[in-house]
């Protein structure tokens, strides 16, 4: 099904729907920014601290061609400061990144990272995971930091309750984070900037409908799923998915944080999700988990020692065409730096890859074939590694 539907005020209307899949709720489109326009469903490197780690700028676009990336704004606040950011000009110049960028509310780090945190209605009082100093974030201040950074979309402020929780608890979160999401719309002015809702509601399918029937009467030009992939089961994590993205408005951008792994991706784009993000690909690089399209290889393993054949040998990236697994198994066990770096460049193209390949799958009417309940991982890479 060919659907093109075009939007000409991209503050309430960012999104452009071209292709809906028969079969699934997946569907291809593009998210246009003030830096650009981003082609979705899409997976976003993290930057977290304004690099994406152990990878330039330039190799993000060119080799891997990253056209977005997050990062965060409770690490940007504590260090270097937000104000530091704004006096180089935003986030763009300063870490040299000329394409979009994405960056949280800090809500999750704040409840995840924070020592001795206090919650009340004005916001969150914690101490600095740094140096223990005690600061104060609400929901303006969340939009005052991320209006200095100048990322192309910012986050409402949210609460990420801890689970297990008692169902009062999670109802009177989600009800604050409305309320807070509300307040984040008042004071943010900048019209070059996207500021997306957060719906929260823990695993509850009626919470997880106030929360996102809340936030679209708020009125927002994007939304998030938040609270999943926080320790839950995964079968329990994709029923609350499954429930909650399809209730989200069609003819906005739709983003599922803080997840996943590829199988995780496949299974958000079936339920309609358009936007991705995961420390996933960056974190198992460095651990030397190198994921290809026969699964997942464990590069420090002995058995690679004398292995002189590439990682993946049907992955064009810079790292497969150029190294053998025998190489990267020795950097890796030396503690090399290029070997985090050659590591980083590869998952992260392996990523870039699967979701490319899942917007072709779409458009040709074979993704649903490709992503059953046994995704084939590896044909949706290979197809977006022959788009190149």
């Amino acid at each position: 099904m060919q659907i093109v539907v075009k939007y000409l005020s991209m503050t309430q209307h960012p999104y452009t729907l071209i292709h809906q899949d028969p079969s699934t709720s997946a569907r291809v489109g593009k998210l246009h920014t003030a830096q650009g326009d981003v082609n979705t469903p899409i997976f976003m490197p993290v930057g977290t601290r304004g690099t994406v780690k152990a990878c330039t700028p330039q190799i993000l676009s060119e080799q891997i061609q990253a056209e977005i990336i997050l990062a965060n704004t409770y690490h940007l606040y504590l260090r270097p400061g937000h104000e530091i950011v704004r006096e180089a000009g935003g986030l763009h110049p300063f870490m040299g990144w000329q394409r979009p960028i994405l960056t949280d509310s800090g809500g999750f780090q704040v409840f995840s990272l924070g020592r001795l945190r206090t919650i009340t209605e004005e916001g969150v009082t914690f101490r600095s995971t740094i140096d223990g100093t005690e600061h104060f974030i609400s929901p303006e201040r969340s939009i005052e930091i991320q209006n200095a950074l100048g990322a192309d979309i910012i986050m409402a402020f949210d609460e990420c309750p801890e689970l297990p929780n008692e169902y009062a608890y999670l109802k009177d979160s989600m009800e604050m984070t409305l309320r807070w999401a509300a307040r984040c719309k008042e004071v943010h002015q900048n019209s070059n900037q996207l500021l997306f809702g957060i719906v929260q509601g823990g695993m509850e399918r009626d919470l997880r409908q106030a929360s996102v029937e809340g936030t679209v009467s708020i009125g927002f030009p994007g939304y998030a799923i938040g609270g999943l992939s926080v320790g839950e089961e995964k079968d329990l994590m994709y029923e609350t998915l499954a429930y909650t993205a399809p209730l989200l408005p069609v003819e906005k951008p739709r983003y599922l944080m803080g997840v996943g792994t590829p199988e995780d991706l496949v299974y958000g784009v079936r339920c309609g999700i358009d936007m991705f993000d995961c420390v996933m690909p960056t974190r198992n690089a460095r651990n030397g988990s190198l994921f290809t399209t026969t699964g997942i290889v464990r590069i420090r393993n002995s058995k690679y020692s004398r292995d002189f054949s590439p990682l993946d040998s049907e992955c064009t990236c810079y790292t497969c065409q150029n190294f053998t697994r025998a190489y990267l198994r020795h950097l890796h066990v030396e503690n090399e730096i290029l070997g985090s770096q050659l590591h980083t460049l590869h998952n992260l193209h392996f990523y870039v890859s699967l979701m490319r390949g899942i917007r072709r799958a779409i458009c040709a009417g074979s993704f649903a074939a490709l992503a059953d309940s046994k995704p084939d991982i590896g044909a949706l890479v290979k197809l977006g590694q022959s788009a190149q």
